[in-house]
Protein backbone atom coordinates (compact mmCIF):
# COMPACT_ATOMS: atom_id res chain seq x y z
CA UNK A 1 0.00 0.00 0.00
CA UNK A 2 1.96 2.52 -1.44
CA UNK A 3 -0.07 5.78 -0.20
CA UNK A 4 2.28 7.77 -2.96
CA UNK A 5 -0.24 6.23 -5.32
CA UNK A 6 -3.54 7.99 -5.75
CA UNK A 7 -5.75 5.12 -5.54
CA UNK A 8 -4.17 3.21 -2.27
CA UNK A 9 -4.05 7.17 -0.50
CA UNK A 10 -7.54 7.43 -1.17
CA UNK A 11 -8.36 3.67 -0.21
CA UNK A 12 -6.21 4.50 3.49
CA UNK A 13 -7.98 7.79 4.16
CA UNK A 14 -11.35 6.33 3.72
CA UNK A 15 -10.28 2.91 5.35
CA UNK A 16 -9.00 5.37 8.64
CA UNK A 17 -12.60 7.31 8.79
CA UNK A 18 -14.88 4.51 7.87
CA UNK A 19 -13.26 1.18 8.34
CA UNK A 20 -12.31 -0.71 11.29
CA UNK A 21 -10.12 -3.00 12.24
CA UNK A 22 -10.81 -5.76 14.68
CA UNK A 23 -8.78 -7.73 17.40
CA UNK A 24 -9.40 -11.47 17.90
CA UNK A 25 -8.04 -13.99 20.23
CA UNK A 26 -4.53 -14.69 18.94
CA UNK A 27 -3.53 -13.38 15.72
CA UNK A 28 -6.83 -14.04 14.37
CA UNK A 29 -9.27 -10.49 13.25
CA UNK A 30 -10.28 -8.45 10.75
CA UNK A 31 -10.54 -4.97 8.82
CA UNK A 32 -13.86 -4.31 6.92
CA UNK A 33 -15.75 -1.64 6.23
CA UNK A 34 -19.77 -1.61 5.70
CA UNK A 35 -21.51 0.71 3.45
CA UNK A 36 -24.81 1.69 1.41
CA UNK A 37 -25.50 -1.22 -0.89
CA UNK A 38 -25.60 1.28 -3.83
CA UNK A 39 -21.88 2.00 -2.78
CA UNK A 40 -20.87 -1.70 -3.62
CA UNK A 41 -18.68 -0.47 -6.74
CA UNK A 42 -16.00 1.47 -3.88
CA UNK A 43 -16.23 -1.72 -2.19
CA UNK A 44 -15.09 -4.28 -5.95
CA UNK A 45 -12.21 -0.91 -6.07
CA UNK A 46 -11.00 -1.73 -2.81
CA UNK A 47 -10.87 -5.48 -3.21
CA UNK A 48 -9.10 -5.35 -6.54
CA UNK A 49 -7.08 -2.99 -5.03
CA UNK A 50 -5.70 -5.68 -2.43
CA UNK A 51 -3.29 -8.40 -3.10
CA UNK A 52 -5.05 -10.69 -0.64
CA UNK A 53 -8.00 -12.78 -0.25
CA UNK A 54 -11.39 -10.62 0.91
CA UNK A 55 -15.05 -11.22 0.83
CA UNK A 56 -18.25 -8.87 -0.07
CA UNK A 57 -21.37 -9.67 1.70
CA UNK A 58 -24.34 -7.96 1.60
CA UNK A 59 -27.27 -7.45 4.41
CA UNK A 60 -30.37 -6.03 5.63
CA UNK A 61 -30.98 -5.14 9.17
CA UNK A 62 -32.83 -2.83 11.05
CA UNK A 63 -30.89 0.73 12.22
CA UNK A 64 -31.73 4.04 14.29
CA UNK A 65 -32.33 5.56 10.82
CA UNK A 66 -34.09 2.62 8.81
CA UNK A 67 -36.26 -0.28 9.49
CA UNK A 68 -34.38 -2.30 6.75
CA UNK A 69 -30.91 -1.49 5.88
CA UNK A 70 -29.40 -3.02 2.79
CA UNK A 71 -25.92 -2.82 3.14
CA UNK A 72 -22.50 -4.07 1.88
CA UNK A 73 -19.58 -5.40 3.69
CA UNK A 74 -15.89 -5.58 2.81
CA UNK A 75 -13.72 -7.85 4.80
CA UNK A 76 -9.82 -9.25 4.92
CA UNK A 77 -8.84 -11.33 7.58
CA UNK A 78 -5.31 -11.62 6.30
CA UNK A 79 -2.80 -10.55 9.08
CA UNK A 80 -0.12 -9.26 6.85
CA UNK A 81 -2.99 -6.57 5.55
CA UNK A 82 -4.02 -5.84 9.03
CA UNK A 83 -0.35 -5.25 9.91
CA UNK A 84 0.47 -2.77 6.86
CA UNK A 85 -2.73 -0.93 7.86
CA UNK A 86 -2.03 -0.32 11.24
CA UNK A 87 1.23 0.03 10.78
CA UNK A 88 0.23 3.01 8.49
CA UNK A 89 -2.14 4.65 11.19
CA UNK A 90 -5.45 2.61 11.32
CA UNK A 91 -5.75 1.25 14.88
CA UNK A 92 -7.58 -1.65 16.43
CA UNK A 93 -11.17 -0.72 18.10
CA UNK A 94 -12.25 2.81 18.67
CA UNK A 95 -10.53 5.09 16.31
CA UNK A 96 -11.89 8.51 16.41
CA UNK A 97 -9.94 10.77 18.13
CA UNK A 98 -6.80 9.13 17.57
CA UNK A 99 -6.52 8.77 13.60
CA UNK A 100 -3.81 10.67 12.04
CA UNK A 101 -2.64 11.75 8.41
CA UNK A 102 0.40 8.84 7.52
CA UNK A 103 3.69 10.25 9.04
CA UNK A 104 5.21 9.21 5.58
CA UNK A 105 5.25 10.62 2.42
CA UNK A 106 1.47 10.96 0.67
CA UNK A 107 -1.14 11.99 -2.38
CA UNK A 108 -2.72 14.12 0.14
CA UNK A 109 -5.36 15.27 -1.91
CA UNK A 110 -6.66 11.57 -2.67
CA UNK A 111 -6.41 10.45 0.91
CA UNK A 112 -8.63 13.95 1.91
CA UNK A 113 -10.78 12.99 -0.93
CA UNK A 114 -11.23 9.75 1.18
CA UNK A 115 -11.48 11.42 4.50
CA UNK A 116 -14.93 13.26 2.68
CA UNK A 117 -16.35 10.37 0.70
CA UNK A 118 -16.68 8.62 4.39
CA UNK A 119 -17.32 11.28 6.78
CA UNK A 120 -17.85 14.55 4.86
CA UNK A 121 -20.59 15.73 2.67
CA UNK A 122 -20.46 18.10 -0.55
CA UNK A 123 -23.33 19.55 -2.32
CA UNK A 124 -26.12 22.83 -2.18
CA UNK A 125 -27.68 24.33 1.39
CA UNK A 126 -30.97 25.01 1.73
CA UNK A 127 -30.50 28.53 0.92
CA UNK A 128 -28.99 27.05 -3.11
CA UNK A 129 -25.17 27.60 -1.89
CA UNK A 130 -22.14 25.12 -2.99
CA UNK A 131 -20.73 23.58 0.39
CA UNK A 132 -18.03 20.92 1.14
CA UNK A 133 -17.77 20.16 4.73
CA UNK A 134 -16.33 17.54 7.07
CA UNK A 135 -17.46 16.10 10.41
CA UNK A 136 -14.36 14.72 12.49
CA UNK A 137 -13.42 14.16 16.09
CA UNK A 138 -10.03 14.16 14.96
CA UNK A 139 -7.82 17.22 15.42
CA UNK A 140 -4.78 15.70 12.94
CA UNK A 141 -7.22 15.27 10.54
CA UNK A 142 -8.95 18.79 11.03
CA UNK A 143 -5.79 20.45 10.91
CA UNK A 144 -4.64 18.64 7.57
CA UNK A 145 -7.85 19.55 5.52
CA UNK A 146 -8.17 23.21 6.96
CA UNK A 147 -4.17 23.76 6.02
CA UNK A 148 -4.79 21.95 2.51
CA UNK A 149 -7.61 24.04 1.92
CA UNK A 150 -6.15 27.60 2.53
CA UNK A 151 -3.10 26.59 0.24
CA UNK A 152 -6.38 26.16 -2.54
CA UNK A 153 -8.90 28.31 -1.48
CA UNK A 154 -6.92 31.16 0.89
CA UNK A 155 -9.84 30.56 3.20
CA UNK A 156 -8.03 30.06 6.74
CA UNK A 157 -10.54 27.98 9.28
CA UNK A 158 -10.08 28.22 13.33
CA UNK A 159 -10.50 24.61 14.89
CA UNK A 160 -13.18 24.26 17.19
CA UNK A 161 -15.34 21.56 18.64
CA UNK A 162 -18.21 21.81 19.28
CA UNK A 163 -20.41 21.90 22.78
CA UNK A 164 -22.96 19.25 21.80
CA UNK A 165 -20.48 15.97 20.98
CA UNK A 166 -17.29 17.88 21.32
CA UNK A 167 -16.56 17.40 17.47
CA UNK A 168 -15.37 19.22 14.80
CA UNK A 169 -17.47 21.24 12.05
CA UNK A 170 -15.54 22.14 9.30
CA UNK A 171 -17.74 24.24 6.13
CA UNK A 172 -16.70 25.61 2.88
CA UNK A 173 -18.86 27.36 0.70
CA UNK A 174 -19.57 29.72 -1.96
CA UNK A 175 -16.30 29.88 -4.51
CA UNK A 176 -13.86 28.47 -1.51
CA UNK A 177 -16.52 25.31 -1.79
CA UNK A 178 -16.14 25.20 -5.85
CA UNK A 179 -12.45 25.54 -5.81
CA UNK A 180 -11.71 23.07 -2.70
CA UNK A 181 -14.38 20.34 -4.45
CA UNK A 182 -12.74 20.74 -8.20
CA UNK A 183 -9.08 20.31 -6.65
CA UNK A 184 -10.53 16.80 -4.94
CA UNK A 185 -12.12 15.25 -6.85
CA UNK A 186 -10.80 15.34 -10.44
CA UNK A 187 -11.78 13.51 -13.46
CA UNK A 188 -11.31 10.01 -13.32
CA UNK A 189 -9.98 9.42 -9.81
CA UNK A 190 -11.46 6.62 -7.79
CA UNK A 191 -14.49 8.08 -5.26
CA UNK A 192 -18.10 7.35 -4.35
CA UNK A 193 -19.46 7.90 -7.60
CA UNK A 194 -22.73 10.01 -6.24
CA UNK A 195 -20.30 12.33 -4.32
CA UNK A 196 -18.26 13.01 -7.54
CA UNK A 197 -21.54 13.48 -9.35
CA UNK A 198 -22.41 16.24 -6.47
CA UNK A 199 -19.10 17.67 -6.46
CA UNK A 200 -18.61 18.39 -10.27
CA UNK A 201 -22.24 19.64 -10.17
CA UNK A 202 -21.02 22.68 -7.99
CA UNK A 203 -19.18 24.34 -11.22
CA UNK A 204 -22.03 25.49 -11.54
CA UNK A 205 -23.10 27.73 -9.34
CA UNK A 206 -22.56 31.11 -10.21
CA UNK A 207 -22.44 34.09 -7.36
CA UNK A 208 -25.31 36.21 -8.10
CA UNK A 209 -24.56 40.29 -8.78
CA UNK A 210 -26.38 41.19 -5.74
CA UNK A 211 -24.34 39.17 -3.26
CA UNK A 212 -21.44 40.81 -2.02
CA UNK A 213 -17.88 39.26 -1.22
CA UNK A 214 -16.70 39.00 2.15
CA UNK A 215 -13.17 40.98 1.95
CA UNK A 216 -9.72 39.06 2.28
CA UNK A 217 -8.43 38.64 5.43
CA UNK A 218 -6.10 41.09 6.81
CA UNK A 219 -2.06 40.23 6.99
CA UNK A 220 -1.31 41.68 9.68
CA UNK A 221 2.28 42.93 10.25
CA UNK A 222 4.45 43.87 13.28
CA UNK A 223 4.20 47.60 12.10
CA UNK A 224 0.47 47.43 12.01
CA UNK A 225 1.12 45.44 15.38
CA UNK A 226 2.89 48.69 16.42
CA UNK A 227 0.42 50.93 15.68
CA UNK A 228 -2.61 49.14 17.66
CA UNK A 229 -1.13 49.07 20.59
CA UNK A 230 0.53 52.66 20.93
CA UNK A 231 -2.67 54.36 19.38
CA UNK A 232 -5.03 56.61 22.45
CA UNK A 233 -8.39 54.22 20.91
CA UNK A 234 -9.41 52.07 18.47
CA UNK A 235 -11.00 54.20 16.19
CA UNK A 236 -7.83 56.12 15.99
CA UNK A 237 -5.70 52.65 15.06
CA UNK A 238 -8.33 52.16 13.22
CA UNK A 239 -8.60 55.41 11.05
CA UNK A 240 -4.72 54.76 10.86
CA UNK A 241 -4.52 51.86 9.46
CA UNK A 242 -7.70 52.18 7.02
CA UNK A 243 -9.86 49.33 8.45
CA UNK A 244 -12.83 49.21 10.14
CA UNK A 245 -13.12 49.14 14.18
CA UNK A 246 -13.94 45.82 14.36
CA UNK A 247 -10.97 43.55 13.19
CA UNK A 248 -8.54 46.20 14.68
CA UNK A 249 -10.52 45.62 18.58
CA UNK A 250 -9.82 41.81 17.81
CA UNK A 251 -6.66 42.06 16.51
CA UNK A 252 -5.56 44.10 20.09
CA UNK A 253 -7.26 41.84 21.99
CA UNK A 254 -5.49 39.11 20.53
CA UNK A 255 -2.34 40.86 21.11
CA UNK A 256 -2.75 42.03 24.56
CA UNK A 257 -3.89 38.36 25.93
CA UNK A 258 -1.07 36.87 24.39
CA UNK A 259 -2.90 34.89 21.27
CA UNK A 260 -0.88 35.99 18.45
CA UNK A 261 3.03 37.36 19.29
CA UNK A 262 3.86 40.70 19.96
CA UNK A 263 5.70 42.80 17.48
CA UNK A 264 9.28 43.28 18.58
Amino acid sequence: MDLTVPEYAYMFGFLQADGHLHQGTGQKGRLSVELNARDVELLREFQKLTPYYSSITERTRTTNFAESAHSAVWTVCSLEARTRINELGLPYGRKSMCIAPPTSEFSKRDYLRGIIDADGSLGYTSQGLPFVSLTTASTAIGACLCSYAQQITESERTLKRNTRDAIYNILYTKESAQALAAQLYYPGCISLERKHSAAQSLASWIRPASMERRPPPIQWTPEMDRILLSAPTIAAAAAELGYSNSPCQTRRWKLLHGLVPLPD
